[in-house]
């Protein structure tokens, strides 16, 4: 996110499933079910992470889903363009609730590989409630930077917006490291960019939209937001940079 699951789901899990359903062979054979987690742990492995077995349920659990995602609400403020292409855009996302994990680990990439394999289980019936609950998109993860801006705080913040049917009544998670957050209300101006999400990556596209913008008091610089939408197996997969404003 580089995450490893936002939604290791989407298109190339329909290209496996598609093959297990072929000849009236069921969808979630032994064999597909052994293709799937394969899947995940070559993408962790990239991220330096394993994937457990328990995830394997979830795995399923999302995939069988993943054409069923929920937009995380917004509302567009403006739209700046060059040669009929968006450069950056500037949104408002009202307050919210969120499902959160920090983590603490060595490289950017494992933390928020681990924090969603917790929201994930999450998600998949590990909570009050006993039920999946639904996958919304973007997934975010809120980075803090060094004083000096050199790089990223260790702990990383992974997020997941709660769908609309249980945002008045969050269920409560199992997994005590999970918590749920009232944002308030959330003012960004956002970039797209493609690829893998490293902390590499993520400072280069800072760098660049702070180019694009110049000077200004009302953006933050000491905090930003990655958001992903798309499986990180698509070597063009889409995320955004989110600039924080100072007053929503």
């Amino acid at each position: 996110m580089a995450l490893i699951s936002i939604e290791d789901l989407a298109e190339l899990d329909d290209e496996q499933l598609e093959d297990d359903m072929t000849d009236g062979s069921e969808p979630m054979e032994d064999n597909s079910e052994e293709r799937l987690y394969a899947h995940w742990q070559a993408v962790a492995s990239t991220h330096q992470v394993s994937v457990p077995r328990e995830m394997t349920g979830p795995i399923q659990e999302m995939t069988r889903r993943n054409q069923e995602r929920e937009q995380v609400p917004f509302v567009p403020v403006s739209r700046h363009e060059k040669l009929g292409e968006t450069v950056y855009e500037e949104r408002v996302y009202p307050p919210g609730k969120w499902a959160c994990v920090t983590r603490a680990e060595k490289l950017y990439e494992q933390s928020i590989s681990m924090g969603f394999m917790k929201l994930m289980r999450y998600i998949c019936k590990e909570n009050s409630l006993g039920r999946y609950l639904g996958m919304t998109v973007p997934v975010v993860t809120e980075i803090q930077m060094l004083e000096d801006g050199s790089g990223f705080v260790k702990d990383v913040m992974t997020a997941y917006y709660l769908p609309a049917a249980f945002q008045d009544n969050p269920p409560e998670p199992m997994d005590p490291d999970i918590y749920i957050v009232q944002r308030e209300s959330l003012r960004v101006t956002t970039r797209v960019f493609r690829g893998t999400t490293t902390e590499e990556t993520i400072m280069n596209q800072v760098g660049q939209l702070w180019e694009l913008l110049g000077n200004t008091d009302t953006l933050r610089r000491d905090a930003y937001i990655v958001a992903v939408f798309e499986n990180p197996g698509v070597s063009c997969r889409r995320n955004e940079i989110w600039f924080l404003h100072r007053d929503p």
